[in-house]
């Protein structure tokens, strides 16, 4: 008959789920309802403007002094003839980042002035369009050598890459590195970036317009490694450079052509490493899809392609 797992095994298996999920704080003992504190908020605050308000609070209102006057200075002047009203003021300016489409207009513009990939990290440090840097740590750019010959381009940053600031370097990145060492690489001889370059909250997928906003980044960041091979890990990284709308197991392995506007880039598709972990299995199909990474390598070098 098998051991039973002891407490502190099932203990252990739970905490590393939980880091797996992204979930690296714990703020309180018992789990806290926010929705149902925001909806508790409304209900004490009164009627919106506009609605009836209870009678309590209407008559708790008409007992209170009436505000005092503006003064004169701060009072509109009355539209006289010839003289037109004052427009209103302007709204205050609040911080929040600006309606998706037009952030997504803003990265497109920001990132084509950036001439070098300093001057597009610098911009990157100071956009505030997407709403994923109010809550990551800091900004993940890049890995690697920016004249390397082949660039690896992932989804989005994880725990571990939020706290240090570089992309692949949890577990999924300790494999990526051996696999790329089983064809003769190491970061001095690729780079490494993310289509995302902020942690989303808890490692959630980014959403459509998250990642539309980012996208006139990476696209610059590939313009300016202007590498010979580009490898687009895990699906979303493929869909969104590629444009492939076939699932990753379907469009791995396939040799497609990258654009960027002054020439074409070949690129090609592969599981990420954080499925490799998930799935061990699928790790035999890969060692194919490096292989033919390698031998694309040689050719373009030798001058072939």
């Amino acid at each position: 008959m098998a051991d039973l797992p002891s407490d502190r095994d099932v203990l252990m298996d739970i905490l590393a789920f939980h880091l797996e999920a992204g979930v690296d704080v714990a703020l309180g003992e018992e789990p806290v309802d926010r929705f149902a504190e925001s909806a508790a908020e409304v209900r004490t605050a009164g009627a919106a403007p506009g609605r009836p308000r209870p009678a309590a609070a209407a008559a708790a209102s008409s007992a209170l002094p009436p505000p005092p006057a503006p003064p004169p200075s701060a009072m509109p002047a009355p539209a006289g003839r010839g003289m037109p009203a004052r427009p209103p003021a302007a709204p205050a300016e609040t911080g929040a980042p600006p309606p998706p489409d037009i952030a997504a207009l803003d990265a497109r513009a920001a990132a084509a002035s950036a001439a070098n990939l300093d001057s597009l990290r610098v911009l990157l440090e100071g956009f505030d369009g997407c709403p994923l840097k109010a809550t990551a740590t800091r900004l993940v750019f890049a890995d690697g050598n920016p004249q390397a010959r082949i660039m690896f381009v992932g989804e989005a940053p994880g725990r571990e890459e939020d706290i240090e600031g570089k992309p692949f370097v949890g577990r999924s990145g300790k494999l990526l590195d051996r696999m790329m060492a089983a064809i003769g690489l190491d970061r001095g001889s690729a780079y490494i970036a993310n289509v995302v370059p902020w942690r989303p909250p808890g490692n959630r997928t980014p959403t459509p317009q998250e990642t539309a906003i980012c996208l006139p980044f990476i696209r610059r960041q590939i313009e300016l490694v202007n590498p010979d091979v580009l490898v687009c890990l895990g699906g979303p990284s493929a869909q969104t450079l590629l444009g492939i709308t076939d699932g990753i197991t379907k469009a791995r392995g396939r040799w497609l052509d990258y654009q960027t506007g002054r020439r074409s880039i070949a690129a090609l598709a592969t599981f990420h490493p954080a499925y490799l972990l998930r799935t061990p299995l699928g790790k035999r199909m890969v060692w194919r899809d490096f292989l033919a990474i390698r031998r694309r390598l040689e050719e373009t070098r030798n001058g072939r392609m």
